[in-house]
Protein backbone atom coordinates (compact mmCIF):
# COMPACT_ATOMS: atom_id res chain seq x y z
CA UNK A 1 0.00 0.00 0.00
CA UNK A 2 1.16 3.57 -1.04
CA UNK A 3 2.56 5.42 2.45
CA UNK A 4 0.49 8.76 2.04
CA UNK A 5 1.99 10.36 5.50
CA UNK A 6 3.92 13.46 4.29
CA UNK A 7 8.02 13.73 5.88
CA UNK A 8 8.47 16.49 8.10
CA UNK A 9 9.96 18.59 5.49
CA UNK A 10 7.05 17.72 2.69
CA UNK A 11 4.48 18.88 5.77
CA UNK A 12 6.68 21.93 7.04
CA UNK A 13 6.65 23.42 3.17
CA UNK A 14 3.18 22.34 2.82
CA UNK A 15 1.88 24.31 6.01
CA UNK A 16 4.34 27.24 5.73
CA UNK A 17 2.93 27.61 1.56
CA UNK A 18 -0.73 27.70 3.17
CA UNK A 19 0.20 30.07 5.78
CA UNK A 20 2.03 32.67 3.60
CA UNK A 21 -0.75 32.20 1.05
CA UNK A 22 -3.32 33.57 3.77
CA UNK A 23 -3.31 37.34 5.08
CA UNK A 24 -3.63 37.54 8.94
CA UNK A 25 -4.89 40.16 10.99
CA UNK A 26 -4.89 41.12 14.48
CA UNK A 27 -8.02 39.55 15.69
CA UNK A 28 -7.86 36.50 17.24
CA UNK A 29 -10.31 33.74 18.61
CA UNK A 30 -9.46 31.92 22.00
CA UNK A 31 -5.99 32.92 21.50
CA UNK A 32 -5.43 31.80 17.70
CA UNK A 33 -5.27 34.25 14.56
CA UNK A 34 -7.78 35.00 12.68
CA UNK A 35 -6.69 32.15 10.27
CA UNK A 36 -8.58 29.95 11.88
CA UNK A 37 -11.95 30.77 10.14
CA UNK A 38 -10.62 29.25 6.95
CA UNK A 39 -11.33 26.25 9.20
CA UNK A 40 -15.11 27.15 9.25
CA UNK A 41 -17.19 30.04 10.83
CA UNK A 42 -14.57 29.87 13.66
CA UNK A 43 -12.34 26.99 13.24
CA UNK A 44 -14.27 24.68 15.74
CA UNK A 45 -15.48 27.73 18.75
CA UNK A 46 -19.25 27.30 18.05
CA UNK A 47 -21.79 30.37 19.29
CA UNK A 48 -18.78 30.88 22.07
CA UNK A 49 -18.53 26.82 23.06
CA UNK A 50 -14.57 25.51 22.68
CA UNK A 51 -15.29 22.34 20.80
CA UNK A 52 -11.22 20.97 20.80
CA UNK A 53 -9.73 17.49 21.04
CA UNK A 54 -7.49 15.33 22.82
CA UNK A 55 -5.14 14.11 20.38
CA UNK A 56 -5.48 10.27 22.16
CA UNK A 57 -8.30 10.23 20.16
CA UNK A 58 -5.54 9.84 16.80
CA UNK A 59 -3.69 7.17 18.61
CA UNK A 60 -4.70 4.52 15.26
CA UNK A 61 -3.25 6.62 12.65
CA UNK A 62 0.12 5.31 11.73
CA UNK A 63 2.31 8.43 12.04
CA UNK A 64 1.96 10.14 15.70
CA UNK A 65 4.76 12.83 14.71
CA UNK A 66 3.99 16.84 15.57
CA UNK A 67 3.93 17.43 12.03
CA UNK A 68 1.41 14.68 11.01
CA UNK A 69 -1.27 15.08 14.17
CA UNK A 70 -1.65 18.78 12.94
CA UNK A 71 -2.61 17.04 10.04
CA UNK A 72 -5.56 15.39 11.61
CA UNK A 73 -6.68 18.17 13.70
CA UNK A 74 -6.69 20.09 10.71
CA UNK A 75 -8.69 17.28 8.69
CA UNK A 76 -11.12 16.76 11.30
CA UNK A 77 -11.88 20.59 11.42
CA UNK A 78 -10.67 21.28 15.05
CA UNK A 79 -9.35 24.23 16.06
CA UNK A 80 -8.31 23.66 19.47
CA UNK A 81 -6.77 20.66 21.43
CA UNK A 82 -5.40 18.67 24.41
CA UNK A 83 -2.30 17.60 23.29
CA UNK A 84 -0.67 13.94 23.98
CA UNK A 85 2.55 14.39 25.19
CA UNK A 86 4.79 12.13 22.35
CA UNK A 87 4.27 14.56 18.96
CA UNK A 88 6.06 17.64 20.93
CA UNK A 89 8.40 15.32 23.07
CA UNK A 90 9.51 13.17 19.65
CA UNK A 91 9.73 16.82 18.10
CA UNK A 92 11.87 17.87 20.70
CA UNK A 93 14.62 15.18 20.38
CA UNK A 94 13.12 12.68 23.31
CA UNK A 95 14.45 9.09 23.17
CA UNK A 96 12.65 6.46 21.18
CA UNK A 97 10.57 4.11 23.19
CA UNK A 98 10.99 0.58 22.38
CA UNK A 99 7.92 -0.59 24.08
CA UNK A 100 5.10 -1.01 21.79
CA UNK A 101 2.36 1.22 23.60
CA UNK A 102 -0.50 0.72 21.25
CA UNK A 103 -0.34 -3.14 22.12
CA UNK A 104 0.70 -2.80 25.56
CA UNK A 105 -1.55 -0.20 27.01
CA UNK A 106 -5.06 -2.50 26.50
CA UNK A 107 -3.17 -4.81 28.90
CA UNK A 108 -2.20 -2.25 31.14
CA UNK A 109 -5.52 -0.67 31.15
CA UNK A 110 -6.96 -4.27 32.08
CA UNK A 111 -4.36 -4.41 35.21
CA UNK A 112 -5.90 -1.09 36.32
CA UNK A 113 -9.34 -2.34 36.03
CA UNK A 114 -8.16 -5.49 37.96
CA UNK A 115 -10.08 -7.33 34.99
CA UNK A 116 -8.52 -11.19 34.87
CA UNK A 117 -4.90 -11.32 32.65
CA UNK A 118 -3.61 -14.58 31.21
CA UNK A 119 -0.40 -16.36 32.14
CA UNK A 120 1.02 -14.70 28.55
CA UNK A 121 -0.24 -11.09 29.14
CA UNK A 122 0.98 -11.06 32.47
CA UNK A 123 4.47 -12.35 31.22
CA UNK A 124 4.60 -9.77 28.14
CA UNK A 125 3.20 -7.32 31.12
CA UNK A 126 6.32 -8.06 33.52
CA UNK A 127 8.79 -7.49 30.61
CA UNK A 128 7.59 -4.43 29.79
CA UNK A 129 7.61 -2.93 32.97
CA UNK A 130 10.91 -3.77 33.23
CA UNK A 131 11.79 -2.16 29.46
CA UNK A 132 9.40 1.38 30.60
CA UNK A 133 11.68 1.38 34.21
CA UNK A 134 14.64 1.66 32.09
CA UNK A 135 13.10 3.94 29.20
CA UNK A 136 11.69 6.27 32.38
CA UNK A 137 14.86 6.71 33.68
CA UNK A 138 16.35 7.67 30.26
CA UNK A 139 13.67 10.15 29.61
CA UNK A 140 14.03 11.70 32.93
CA UNK A 141 17.56 12.45 31.97
CA UNK A 142 16.37 14.12 28.88
CA UNK A 143 14.47 15.92 30.39
CA UNK A 144 16.89 17.96 32.57
CA UNK A 145 18.02 19.69 29.86
CA UNK A 146 14.80 19.44 27.22
CA UNK A 147 14.77 22.41 24.35
CA UNK A 148 11.86 24.44 25.36
CA UNK A 149 12.60 26.39 22.01
CA UNK A 150 11.38 23.20 20.10
CA UNK A 151 8.26 23.10 22.21
CA UNK A 152 7.64 26.92 21.28
CA UNK A 153 8.41 25.30 17.26
CA UNK A 154 5.66 23.53 17.93
CA UNK A 155 3.42 26.17 19.27
CA UNK A 156 4.13 28.69 16.46
CA UNK A 157 3.38 25.65 13.87
CA UNK A 158 0.01 25.03 15.40
CA UNK A 159 -0.81 28.48 15.60
CA UNK A 160 0.33 29.50 12.66
CA UNK A 161 -2.17 26.75 11.32
CA UNK A 162 -5.15 27.78 13.05
CA UNK A 163 -4.42 25.33 16.14
CA UNK A 164 -4.51 26.57 20.05
CA UNK A 165 -2.88 23.83 22.40
CA UNK A 166 -4.68 24.71 25.21
CA UNK A 167 -3.66 21.06 26.94
CA UNK A 168 -0.63 19.35 27.35
CA UNK A 169 -0.47 15.70 28.65
CA UNK A 170 2.73 14.48 29.13
CA UNK A 171 3.68 11.43 31.08
CA UNK A 172 5.75 13.65 33.69
CA UNK A 173 3.45 13.72 36.46
CA UNK A 174 2.95 10.49 38.27
CA UNK A 175 3.80 9.50 41.61
CA UNK A 176 6.99 8.20 40.70
CA UNK A 177 8.09 11.24 38.61
CA UNK A 178 10.65 13.61 40.08
CA UNK A 179 10.04 17.08 41.14
CA UNK A 180 12.32 18.20 37.82
CA UNK A 181 10.11 15.78 35.68
CA UNK A 182 7.30 17.61 36.97
CA UNK A 183 8.91 21.22 36.21
CA UNK A 184 9.82 20.28 33.29
CA UNK A 185 6.00 19.22 31.94
CA UNK A 186 5.02 22.48 33.23
CA UNK A 187 7.41 24.45 31.40
CA UNK A 188 6.92 22.54 28.35
CA UNK A 189 3.02 23.10 28.62
CA UNK A 190 3.74 26.95 28.44
CA UNK A 191 6.37 26.90 26.01
CA UNK A 192 3.11 25.10 23.84
CA UNK A 193 0.88 28.06 24.63
CA UNK A 194 -1.16 25.67 26.94
CA UNK A 195 -3.07 27.35 30.38
CA UNK A 196 -3.39 23.37 31.52
CA UNK A 197 -1.76 20.34 32.20
CA UNK A 198 -3.86 17.12 32.23
CA UNK A 199 -3.11 13.89 34.14
CA UNK A 200 -5.12 10.66 35.33
CA UNK A 201 -6.25 11.40 38.96
CA UNK A 202 -3.45 9.56 41.38
CA UNK A 203 -6.02 8.63 44.15
CA UNK A 204 -3.46 10.28 46.52
CA UNK A 205 -3.77 13.42 48.78
CA UNK A 206 0.42 13.84 49.03
CA UNK A 207 0.50 13.93 45.34
CA UNK A 208 -2.42 16.13 44.17
CA UNK A 209 -1.09 18.57 46.73
CA UNK A 210 2.31 18.44 45.18
CA UNK A 211 1.19 18.83 42.10
CA UNK A 212 -1.19 21.33 42.45
CA UNK A 213 1.74 23.38 45.03
CA UNK A 214 3.79 23.10 41.49
CA UNK A 215 1.02 23.87 39.22
CA UNK A 216 0.50 26.99 40.72
CA UNK A 217 4.03 28.82 40.79
CA UNK A 218 4.31 27.80 37.55
CA UNK A 219 0.82 30.17 37.09
CA UNK A 220 -1.00 26.74 35.11
CA UNK A 221 -3.27 24.25 36.10
CA UNK A 222 -3.19 20.95 36.57
CA UNK A 223 -6.72 19.22 35.63
CA UNK A 224 -7.44 15.99 36.78
CA UNK A 225 -8.59 13.60 34.54
CA UNK A 226 -11.12 10.54 36.18
CA UNK A 227 -12.72 7.73 34.61
CA UNK A 228 -16.39 5.02 36.23
CA UNK A 229 -14.63 6.35 40.15
CA UNK A 230 -15.90 9.97 38.96
CA UNK A 231 -18.57 11.28 41.76
CA UNK A 232 -19.62 14.77 42.44
CA UNK A 233 -16.83 14.80 45.09
CA UNK A 234 -14.40 12.85 43.06
CA UNK A 235 -12.05 16.26 43.06
CA UNK A 236 -12.76 17.99 46.42
CA UNK A 237 -9.48 17.47 48.47
CA UNK A 238 -7.67 18.59 45.52
CA UNK A 239 -9.64 21.67 44.26
CA UNK A 240 -9.64 22.12 48.40
CA UNK A 241 -5.78 22.08 48.10
CA UNK A 242 -4.59 24.39 45.61
CA UNK A 243 -6.14 27.04 43.24
CA UNK A 244 -3.79 25.35 40.96
CA UNK A 245 -5.62 22.20 40.98
CA UNK A 246 -8.72 21.76 38.34
CA UNK A 247 -10.85 18.85 37.05
CA UNK A 248 -10.48 17.23 33.42
CA UNK A 249 -13.92 16.29 34.11
CA UNK A 250 -14.89 13.56 31.87
CA UNK A 251 -19.01 13.49 31.18
CA UNK A 252 -18.88 9.86 29.24
CA UNK A 253 -17.58 8.28 32.15
CA UNK A 254 -19.59 10.07 34.53
CA UNK A 255 -22.80 9.08 33.09
CA UNK A 256 -21.43 5.04 32.73
CA UNK A 257 -20.71 5.45 36.50
CA UNK A 258 -24.45 5.68 37.17
CA UNK A 259 -24.40 9.60 38.62
CA UNK A 260 -27.40 10.75 38.05
CA UNK A 261 -26.86 14.62 37.23
CA UNK A 262 -23.93 15.98 35.45
CA UNK A 263 -25.71 19.41 34.84
CA UNK A 264 -25.74 19.78 38.33
CA UNK A 265 -22.05 19.01 38.92
CA UNK A 266 -21.01 21.40 35.86
CA UNK A 267 -23.03 24.44 37.18
CA UNK A 268 -21.79 24.10 41.00
CA UNK A 269 -18.02 23.54 40.00
CA UNK A 270 -17.90 25.17 36.03
CA UNK A 271 -15.20 27.62 37.66
CA UNK A 272 -13.05 24.67 38.89
CA UNK A 273 -13.49 22.79 35.37
CA UNK A 274 -10.08 23.57 32.71
CA UNK A 275 -11.38 21.45 30.12
CA UNK A 276 -13.73 18.42 29.64
CA UNK A 277 -13.77 15.40 27.50
CA UNK A 278 -17.10 14.10 25.66
CA UNK A 279 -18.30 10.89 24.16
CA UNK A 280 -21.68 9.03 24.09
CA UNK A 281 -21.35 6.23 26.78
CA UNK A 282 -24.37 4.25 27.90
CA UNK A 283 -25.87 4.36 31.67
CA UNK A 284 -25.03 1.47 33.63
CA UNK A 285 -28.53 0.15 33.01
CA UNK A 286 -27.98 0.04 29.31
CA UNK A 287 -24.96 -1.83 29.48
CA UNK A 288 -22.08 1.35 29.65
CA UNK A 289 -20.91 1.06 25.88
CA UNK A 290 -19.01 3.39 24.39
CA UNK A 291 -21.26 4.30 21.50
CA UNK A 292 -21.08 6.73 18.15
CA UNK A 293 -22.95 9.78 19.32
CA UNK A 294 -26.54 9.92 19.72
CA UNK A 295 -27.05 6.50 20.31
CA UNK A 296 -25.72 6.66 24.33
CA UNK A 297 -27.41 8.06 27.70
CA UNK A 298 -25.06 10.84 27.62
CA UNK A 299 -26.53 14.26 27.38
CA UNK A 300 -24.89 16.15 25.58
CA UNK A 301 -27.31 18.13 23.86
CA UNK A 302 -28.37 19.51 27.16
CA UNK A 303 -24.46 19.85 28.53
CA UNK A 304 -23.58 21.83 25.69
CA UNK A 305 -26.45 23.91 25.18
CA UNK A 306 -25.69 24.63 29.45
CA UNK A 307 -22.04 25.79 28.03
CA UNK A 308 -23.45 27.96 25.73
CA UNK A 309 -26.23 29.68 27.49
CA UNK A 310 -23.91 29.93 30.38
CA UNK A 311 -21.15 30.94 28.55
CA UNK A 312 -18.45 29.00 30.29
CA UNK A 313 -15.03 29.08 28.52
CA UNK A 314 -13.70 25.73 29.57
CA UNK A 315 -13.20 23.33 26.37
CA UNK A 316 -15.30 20.51 25.68
CA UNK A 317 -12.62 18.21 24.03
CA UNK A 318 -13.79 14.98 21.89
CA UNK A 319 -12.89 11.80 23.05
CA UNK A 320 -13.01 9.33 20.78
CA UNK A 321 -13.24 5.91 22.10
CA UNK A 322 -16.13 4.63 20.09
CA UNK A 323 -15.15 1.61 17.81
CA UNK A 324 -14.09 3.05 14.17
CA UNK A 325 -16.36 1.59 11.96
CA UNK A 326 -15.02 -0.27 8.89
CA UNK A 327 -13.75 2.00 6.05
CA UNK A 328 -13.04 5.09 8.23
CA UNK A 329 -10.91 6.14 10.56
CA UNK A 330 -10.19 8.52 13.48
CA UNK A 331 -10.28 11.65 11.72
CA UNK A 332 -13.32 11.17 10.08
CA UNK A 333 -15.01 10.14 13.03
CA UNK A 334 -14.04 13.20 14.85
CA UNK A 335 -14.93 15.25 12.39
CA UNK A 336 -18.45 13.57 12.78
CA UNK A 337 -18.13 14.34 16.32
CA UNK A 338 -17.69 17.98 15.81
CA UNK A 339 -20.75 18.13 13.18
CA UNK A 340 -22.80 16.39 15.64
CA UNK A 341 -22.06 19.42 18.31
CA UNK A 342 -22.23 22.11 15.46
CA UNK A 343 -25.80 20.78 14.95
CA UNK A 344 -26.69 21.45 18.99
CA UNK A 345 -25.18 24.98 19.23
CA UNK A 346 -25.74 26.31 15.76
Amino acid sequence: MENNNPSRRQFLGTTAAFVSGAVLSSTKIFGMPALVRSLGESGSLINGVQIGTITYSFRDMPDQSAEATLKYVLDSGISAIELMGDPAESFAGKPKNSVDMRSISPLMRKRNQKQELTVDELKTLTEADAQMKAYNAEVTKWRINAPMASFGKVRKMYEQAGVKIYGFKPNAFGKDSSDADVDYGMRAAKALGANQVTVEHPADDAQTLRLGTMAQKHGIRMGYHGHEQQTPTFWDTALAQSPGNAMNFDLGHYVAAGQPDPLALIKQKHDRISSMHIKDRQNPANGKGNLPWGQGNTPLTEVLSLMRTQKYTFPAAVELEYKVPEGSNSVAEVKKCLDYCRKILS
